[in-house]
């Protein structure tokens, strides 16, 4: 999930980071459009097909994901974020809203009482992770495991102060992870200290979330991200991540339990037509938070063919657990512990 809080501290976009290009004016529409084909080697006849991940949940079937709109607006010191989607991956993004493919990805207003000071009151993505929701901003289709059990936006208000040139401090209340209705539940805090070198080629991102997600779970997350990029046709980004959580039983609340995750991406442009991104990815779930009871590794290639406004993502992924771990099947449904993915998307932006 991209970092939008701290955009305004850093410097613009590396050459091989994907964004969006278009001028800021007084009022703004953009957009998007994508879908994909999957086909997964082990050939499972029933779902999740062999995609513990977001947003690929399929097997040998063309897949429309998401059309989204984005409308911005600003009048002096004022502005207004819309942003919809309408799809499947809407859908699974605002997976508490049931039984809907249309969704508010996010929705706020913004004051900037000065030019160091930036409130913001809504719905926004969370600052969490490197992927993104938005297919445009992301160089891998298929998303990572801490993007997929991480969260995916807040709900709330918060405060951002520009420290100086290259920094920004983040702090604000929200209701708990993914929640744009929370009624009488607790509220979680959301922080991030954003920074980087004076040459623009070192990013770092330094997030955290914590508080209770109800009365009988509080969640601990810590997150960090940095950016590399010794020339405009290689550049280097790693995310790690962990999350704390804490139960509440009948005889009081339980220790913390963690699953943490680690991934390297590593990206090559050799061309303004074509890139190419290796992630290398492994989750940690020994305990079984989030279901696993084991640690998984996923290595994905993806090639990235640019037309115009049109990219074009071919894909070949590896998923591998350890000897415990089988949650993945083969077409006879006998438990594997390794799968193999090719996948091609297209994502066309406006």
């Amino acid at each position: 999930m991209l970092l939008f809080t701290a955009a305004i501290a850093l410097s613009l976009p590396l050459a091989s980071e994907p964004g969006d290009s278009i001028k800021t004016s007084p009022f703004k529409i953009s957009g998007y459009a994508d879908g994909y084909y999957r086909y997964n080697f082990n050939n499972p006849g029933d779902a999740p097909y062999n995609n513990l991940t977001s947003f690929t949940n399929s097997h040998q079937s063309f897949e429309l994901g998401m059309v989204s709109v984005k409308a911005e607006h600003t009048v002096g010191k004022v502005g207004l974020v819309a942003d919809l989607g309408y799809g499947r991956r809407a859908e699974e993004f605002s997976y508490n809203d049931a039984n809907t493919r249309f969704a508010i990805k996010q929705l706020y207003v913004t004051y900037s009482p000065s030019a160091k000071i930036k409130l913001t009151a809504g719905s926004w993505a969370t600052h969490i992770g490197y992927e993104s929701v938005d297919p445009y901003l992301n160089r891998n289709y298929s998303m990572s495991y801490m993007f997929s059990y991480g969260p995916f936006f807040h709900t709330g208000v918060k405060a951002e102060y520009v420290l100086s040139e290259k920094t920004t401090l983040m702090a604000g209340v929200a209701n708990p992870t993914d929640l744009k209705s929370a009624s009488g539940m607790p509220k979680t805090f959301v922080a991030q200290v954003a920074t980087g070198s004076a040459d623009g080629k070192v990013k770092a991102y330094f997030n955290y979330q914590g508080g209770a997600q109800h009365d009988s779970l509080r969640v601990q997350q810590g997150d960090v991200v940095l950016t590399f990029a010794p020339s405009s046709l290689l550049s280097f980004s790693y995310n790690g991540t962990a999350q704390y959580r804490q139960n509440r039983g009948e005889t009081g609340w339980g220790d913390y339990q963690a699953w943490w995750g680690s991934a390297l991406y590593a990206n090559l442009d050799p061309a303004p037509w074509f890139g190419l991104t290796l992630r290398g990815e492994y989750l940690g779930d020994k305990n079984s938070v989030l279901g696993f009871s084991g640690s998984v590794i996923e290595t994905t290639l993806s090639g990235n063919f640019r037309i115009d406004n049109l990219t074009i993502i071919p894909e070949m992924r590896l998923d591998s657990g350890d000897t415990d771990f089988s949650l993945f099947a083969n077409k006879s449904g006998a438990a594997k512990n390794t799968t193999v993915s090719a996948l091609l998307a297209a994502v066309y932006k406006f």
